[in-house]
Parts: structure tokens; C-alpha cells; sequence
């Protein structure tokens, strides 16, 4: 399972450009420490063997209910074959997978039929493999974000790549021969750092890197309306692209259903994105939405 990667010599690798975290994971408060408007946090076992946290909201202005997002499917073998219209997006979320949050990022998604990559932490994957097999059985995409979020431009080029490859191996291990799926060719490097020595490497590693459009800053100590406002208007300013939240962090958590409201409200679609195998035959691809 997973891709096979080469470690490349010094000699071969050449140039740099980075696309990632912008600061290392971080625990977070309680939800009512970032938004006084959520009362509660309910936590349910589901059928999927898995738990599912179900924030409570009373945020002015946004009609919540349920509509789905979903766009067309964007089947890629490489980087230059994500191309988005105006009005689509593509909704990412790096650092996980982490209990009860990971969940509520998923319930969210699922009431408005919006698929996201997920990168994750080949750590956080080995310690929470049922969360990984979760977001795989909810049809998201799976992609590997080193093993321990470490800044890759501050080791040596055999050290960064291994570090690369123990993420996307651990996360293909969490995955399992279960048939839950397999980890894509997707890959974010930590803190959105690299250099082209780097870049060159991960291509020739056979993975995707995938950069960001939309920082959407949720690292920062924000309340979640004030996230909500200053993600939805860097996007008005973009009209389309790759954003960047963390399923880590309970005010991304807390939110994220306004924010998927607010992208119904206004007309915006949702990106399903999916890598070839990787094949000769690399080709972009696209398939119609439901």
C-alpha cells in the first residue's frame, strides 16, 4: 500500500518551494474559550465504531441548514493539473488525526456533502488509526504530512526525505489491508517551508505536493468568528482556490459549519480532489459531481 520512494542523492536534487503548516500543532481551549456563542459539545458514539463531537451554535446572519457543496471530482497526476474555476474550492485540513475534533470536522463535512483532503501527521496516525480508517470510509481524501511535522529545511536532504517517507508509510499502515483505502500521492510540507532541493525531491518521490491558496490562519489565538470572517473574505478576494485549516484546533472545529453555511449561501461549490496511481499514463482527469 502506499507509494514506493526513492531517497534521492544530494547530487540529484535541486531547487525549493514550500507548502504546509505555518506554525507547529497546538493544543487548544475549550470551544466556549474561543466563541461564547457555542453552548455545548455532545459527544455520541456512532455506528462506525467511531465518536463524532456535534458542536452547538448560535452565530447571527448564517442560515444553517444542510446543503450540499458537493462539486465535481478532479482526478490529478500532477500538480499542474489542479485547475479551479471561479467559485470552487478546495478544502484541506493538515495535522491530524486528533480524537472528538477530527470527528466534528467529519459531521460537518457529511451534512453538506463536502469531500476534503485530510494531511496527516504520520504520529498522530499511528496513534489514532480507527480516526484515519474514519475519514477514508467517509470518502475523503488521505494525504501524508511528514511524521513529525518537523521543518525540512532545517535537516539534510536524506534526513528530510526519510522523514517524508516514515510519514506516508505510517499513515498507509493506519490505513490497513481492510479495504478502508489507500493514502494518495498528496503531500504538504510542514509550515508551508521548502526550498526547490526539496520540491524536486518530493516530485521525484512520486507525491503531489499541494500548496495553498487560502491560509486560513486558524494557528493563530482567534475566536471563531473571527476566523469565520477572515477566512470568508480572503476567499471573496481569491474567488477560488486550496484553503488551509487544522482538524486540530477547536476553534477550526467550532467554525467550520458556518463556514460551509456561508460557501452555500454564496454559491461556492466543493472540489472532490483525487491523485492518479502514478502511472506513465498520467493524465488529468475530470468526472461530473453528483
Amino acid at each position: 500500500m502506499g507509494i514506493v520512494f526513492k531517497l534521492l542523492s544530494i547530487a540529484s536534487l535541486a531547487a525549493l518551494a514550500l507548502a504546509g503548516c505555518a506554525r507547529p500543532p497546538e493544543a487548544g481551549p475549550t470551544l466556549s474559550a474561543y466563541n461564547a456563542g457555542i453552548d455545548t459539545v455532545i459527544t455520541a458514539s456512532t455506528g462506525s465504531g467511531h465518536l463524532r463531537s456535534t458542536p452547538e451554535y448560535r452565530m447571527a446572519g448564517i442560515d444553517q441548514r444542510a446543503t450540499s457543496l458537493a462539486g465535481r471530482t478532479l482526478i490529478v497526476g500532477e500538480r499542474a493539473g489542479i485547475a479551479l474555476a471561479p467559485g470552487e474550492v478546495v478544502l484541506t485540513f493538515d495535522d491530524g488525526p486528533r480524537p472528538e475534533r477530527t470527528e466534528a470536522v467529519l459531521d460537518a463535512l457529511g451534512r453538506h456533502e463536502a469531500k476534503a483532503v485530510f494531511f496527516m501527521l504520520g504520529r498522530a496516525a499511528r496513534a489514532h488509526p480507527g480516526l484515519v480508517r474514519a475519514v477514508a470510509a467517509d470518502g475523503h481524501t488521505i494525504g501524508s504530512h511528514t511524521y513529525d511535522h518537523a521543518r525540512l529545511t532545517e535537516l539534510s536532504p536524506a534526513e528530510a526525505m526519510a522523514e517524508v517517507q516514515a510519514g506516508h508509510e505510517a499513515v498507509a499502515e493506519a490505513l490497513g489491508a481492510d479495504g478502508a483505502g489507500d493514502v494518495s500521492r498528496f503531500f504538504r510540507f510542514p509550515y508551508l517551508a521548502y526550498d526547490g532541493v526539496l520540491r524536486t525531491a518530493v516530485a521525484d518521490g512520486h507525491l503531489i505536493e499541494l500548496g495553498v491558496d487560502i491560509d486560513s490562519k486558524d494557528y493563530y489565538s482567534v475566536t471563531a468568528s473571527e476566523l469565520l470572517q477572515s477566512t470568508l473574505d480572503a476567499l471573496e478576494r481569491k474567488g477560488r482556490g486550496v484553503i488551509l485549516f487544522h482538524d486540530i484546533h477547536a476553534r477550526t472545529v467550532a467554525m467550520l459549519p458556518d463556514f460551509l453555511a456561508a460557501l452555500a449561501e454564496r454559491g461556492y461549490s466543493v472540489v472532490s480532489l483525487k491523485s492518479t496511481d502514478g502511472s506513465v499514463f498520467d493524465t488529468p482527469l475530470v468526472t461530473a459531481g453528483l
